[in-house]
């Protein structure tokens, strides 16, 4: 599912690239101060040392620059998995990418600003957000062809729509109960993805 961008304009130049990064760092850093609600593009614009032009040249409000966090968000996690299954000592199989794809996750969460409010989405009533829907298919299109997977097969497109929905629940909960994320859940999750999964990638 390609994701309409946010941006009132996609920066061409380096130097416009660079003070659009530095715009979305500092919103992830008041994000993290001071959550969605008080989130405001004139603080945003202090943090990161631009005028408040600036950032109205990329977003007209708050909410778009929640999202394009959102979508670097989303880039910087696919781009992080495929490292990982690239990397010499990467897991076999696609219970071993499922574990990548979870601890990935875990890492982001623990570690990047702003990430545990903004996500793959901005906050959002539970039945309107699409984000799981743009994260499953990517995963799809990420594991493809190192699993031999068929990207465009429906039911597989619906399995994984499921297990990234029941994963975010169930991850969702881990970080309710212990701040770094209960791994007595997190264990459960992995191996509720497994038998979930086997079904539709196993042979």
């Amino acid at each position: 599912m390609q994701q309409p961008t946010p941006l009132r304009r996609v920066p061409v130049q380096r130097r416009s690239a660079q003070r659009l990064a530095r715009i979305l760092d500092a919103c992830a850093e008041e994000l993290e101060e001071g959550g969605y609600e008080s989130l405001s593009t004139r603080a945003v614009a202090g943090r990161a040392g631009v005028p408040i032009g600036s950032v109205y040249r990329f977003f007209p409000h708050k909410r778009a620059m929640a999202e394009a966090l959102a979508g670097r968000n989303l880039d910087a996690y696919a781009g992080r998995i495929t490292a990982r299954l690239a990397a010499p000592d990467a897991p076999a199989g696609w219970r071993g990418a499922m574990d990548v794809v979870v601890d990935e996750y875990l890492a982001m969460k623990r570690t990047v600003p702003g990430f545990a409010l903004v996500e793959f989405t901005v906050p959002a009533p539970r039945d309107s957000r699409q984000a799981n829907h743009a994260v499953a298919d990517r995963l799809l299109g990420l594991l493809a062809e190192p699993l031999a997977l068929d990207a465009a097969d429906a039911r597989l497109r619906t399995a994984f729509l499921v297990g990234v929905e029941a994963a975010d629940s169930l991850l969702q909960l881990a970080f309710r109960v212990a701040p770094e994320g209960d791994p007595g859940i997190v264990t459960e999750t992995k191996e509720l993805l497994r038998s979930y999964l086997a079904r539709y990638l196993d042979g």
